[in-house]
C-alpha cells in the first residue's frame, strides 16, 4: 500500500527501500489510533520528486486526533494551530511582511516544489514520538540521500535533529544549501527562530542556484 503510493519517479529512485518500507506498513498497520489517516501517511511523497527544490524537515505528525495530514508542519486547517506553526505563521509574516491569517495552508507550497517531510511519518493519537522506532527515521533519510543526489536544493532545517540530518545528506549532495535555525516551538522559538527569515534567504539560495523562488503565501 504505502510503496504504491508513492510518485511513480519516488518509486523508481526508491526500489531497493521497498522491502524497508513494506515492514513499517506491516508494524505500522498492527497498531491501533494511527495517525494520521492511512490515506494520507506517505502524502509528502506523491509530487514529483524532480520538481522538488526545497525541503523542510518535521520530526513526526500532530498527535491530536485529526490535526495531521501527512506533511511536515501543516495541518488540518479546520483545526486550531499549535504553538509552533503560530510562530512559523508570525516569522513569515516578519520576514516577508505576507498577511498573518487565522488558519495557514502549508500544503499550498507542495505545489511549488517545497517538500514537507517528517522524518517519522506516523504516530500514535495522543501519543507524540510514538513510531520514533519503526524505522521511518532510515527510510526518510535514504529518501532525501537519493533526492539530494539529483535535484538542487534548499534545505530549511529548525533544531538540532534536522540540522543534523541536513548536513549529512548535504555532504553527498548534488547541490544544496542549508538554512538554519532552532525549532519554531514555545520552548525555543525566542532563542533564534524568529528573526532568522528563513522563507527569504530560501529564495535568496534558489535564485543563487538558478531556481525559482516561492510565493510563501499561505
Amino acid at each position: 500500500m504505502f510503496f504504491e503510493e508513492l510518485h511513480p519517479t519516488w518509486q523508481n529512485w526508491l526500489v531497493q527501500q521497498k522491502p524497508m518500507l513494506e515492514a513499517i506498513e506491516h508494524k505500522v498497520l498492527a497498531e491501533a489510533h494511527v495517525t494520521p489517516d492511512l490515506s494520507q501517511v506517505m502524502r509528502a511523497f506523491e509530487i514529483d520528486p524532480s520538481s522538488i527544490k526545497v525541503v523542510i524537515l518535521g520530526q513526526d505528525p500532530y498527535p491530536t486526533e485529526g490535526d495531521a495530514i501527512g506533511l511536515a508542519f501543516a495541518m488540518n486547517t479546520e483545526s486550531k494551530m499549535p504553538r509552533s506553526l503560530v510562530n512559523i505563521v508570525k516569522e513569515l509574516s516578519d520576514d516577508l511582511g505576507l498577511e498573518v491569517k487565522t488558519h495557514a495552508d502549508l500544503a499550498k507550497w507542495t505545489n511549488q516544489g517545497v517538500l514537507l517531510l517528517n522524518r517519522t511519518l506516523t504516530t500514535q493519537i495522543g501519543k507524540a514520538g510514538a513510531h520514533s522506532k519503526l524505522g521511518w527515521d532510515q527510510f526518510t533519510r535514504e529518501a532525501l540521500i537519493e533526492l539530494a543526489k539529483r535535484n538542487k536544493l534548499v534545505f530549511i532545517l529548525w533544531g538540532s535533529p534536522a540540522i543534523a540530518l541536513g548536513r549529512e545528506v548535504a555532504q553527498t549532495a548534488k547541490d544544496c544549501r542549508l538554512v538554519e535555525s532552532v525549532h519554531p516551538s514555545p520552548l525555543s522559538a525566542y532563542r533564534g527562530f524568529f528573526g532568522s527569515k528563513p522563507f527569504s534567504k530560501t529564495n535568496e539560495h534558489l535564485v543563487a542556484l538558478g531556481l525559482e523562488p516561492i510565493d510563501w503565501s499561505v
